[in-house]
């Protein structure tokens, strides 16, 4: 369930304004203080959403430029079935620039109703929820005038289920996409800073082979810092980009799809229910970035014996329906490539995320129709 830039009328806007579809910092709302520095702030609230289904996990994403100093809060909360409210939570400071503003995951902010995990809003023990709010503040220094843009802003709302559905039977006939291949691994011990090194970097090496996918690759000019060494020294710096100094690590999904929507258009996160769904996309020439885990023995053929939590790319499908994925903990980009059982993969995928993906898209690439299940 999705609150979108089309809503930004309807919310309370305090200082902003709308201009072609998007959020504009319009006038001063006054001043307040983030991470040890002054800022003028405006603030958009929307109005209450109510998923259509109980639920008890909220991930909130957003499309948003940042010219120098300026930032934004991006906060929500939600609205249980016994009619109590949890409070504001922030869920992202989120910023393209790094050189003096450290874009940051909110804490765990606990409250009676709901807590934060990184990325995502969780409900408390035995909470079940109806309603959500999204709330963004756009900043900036006292002394700009610059604005922060927002294209959108929406969150999907579901309630992960323990038990697995048997394995889906294939839907379109099969379709690979040219997605090119970057290993995370040629970039072990790069840059530790950012989240421990390439060795970690499955996230921001998914998100570049999408990026590369669709011509959207960063300018040479952006990574240049990167040590001229460096294989594919894009990863680098989408690393970099995407890096939550509050978690300290790359994977944020937030944060890896607000910069891709930066890039291509429109991103954003949500969760999918079968890999019928996923064949769906790919028939739309669109790919995805599926967060899975599995144990030793669960995924044949993977690059690594098993993982709590890892990015791959989904680039297609064979005819008989087994997954055709983008690895990035491949040894090399030349062995990123492999295909996966469709049983094994679905519960890597849905028992261990429940089906999230980053959905990256231009707009020569549109969104396949709308499901039942108004995940997209």
């Amino acid at each position: 369930m999705f609150t979108t830039n089309a809503a930004f009328r309807s919310g309370v806007q305090e200082g902003t304004s709308v201009a072609g579809g998007s959020l504009h910092f319009a006038t001063s709302r006054g001043t307040t203080t983030w991470a040890k520095r002054h800022w003028s702030w405006t603030r958009w609230t929307s109005p209450w959403v109510n998923a259509g289904q109980t639920f008890t996990r909220l991930i909130p994403s957003w499309n948003v430029t940042t010219p120098p100093s300026t930032l934004v809060l991006v906060q929500a909360r939600v609205h249980s079935t016994t009619g109590t409210f949890s409070g504001w939570k922030l869920m992202g400071a989120w910023s393209t620039r790094d050189a003096k503003i450290r874009r940051t995951s909110g804490g765990t902010q606990a409250d009676g109703v709901a807590s934060v995990a990184t990325d995502t809003l969780v409900a408390a023990r035995g909470v079940l929820l109806d309603q959500y709010q999204l709330r963004i503040l756009p900043l900036r220094s006292p002394t700009s005038t610059a604005s922060p843009t927002v294209r959108s802003l929406q969150a999907v709302a579901s309630r992960p289920s323990t038990l697995l559905p048997a394995t889906s039977r294939p839907l379109l006939p099969g379709k690979v996409l040219a997605v090119p291949r970057y290993s995370q691994m040629t970039h072990r011990g790069q840059y530790p800073q950012w989240g421990g090194g390439g060795q970690a970097w499955c996230s921001p090496t998914s998100l570049s082979m999408i990026l590369g996918y669709y011509h959207a690759l960063p300018a040479a000019s952006t990574y240049a810092w990167v040590n001229k060494g460096y294989a594919d020294p894009w990863v680098d710096h989408v690393a970099r980009t995407v890096y939550d100094y509050g978690y300290q690590g790359a994977g944020n999904w937030a944060f890896n799809t607000a910069y891709a929507a930066v890039r291509t258009g429109d991103a954003f996160v949500t969760r999918l229910t079968s890999l019928r769904e996923a064949e769906r996309f790919i028939a739309a020439g669109i790919p995805l970035a599926a967060s899975i885990g599995f144990s030793r023995g669960q995924l044949a053929g993977a690059p690594i014996s098993s993982s709590p939590g890892h990015l791959v790319v989904i680039v297609g499908f064979t005819r008989t329906g087994q997954v055709v994925v983008n690895d990035p903990a491949a040894p090399t980009d030349a062995s990123v490539r492999r295909t996966y059982d469709r049983g094994q993969f679905e519960r890597a995928w849905l028992g261990n995320s429940s089906g999230t993906v980053y959905v990256v898209h231009d707009a020569n690439h549109p969104l396949p129709a709308r499901g039942a299940n108004r995940n997209w």
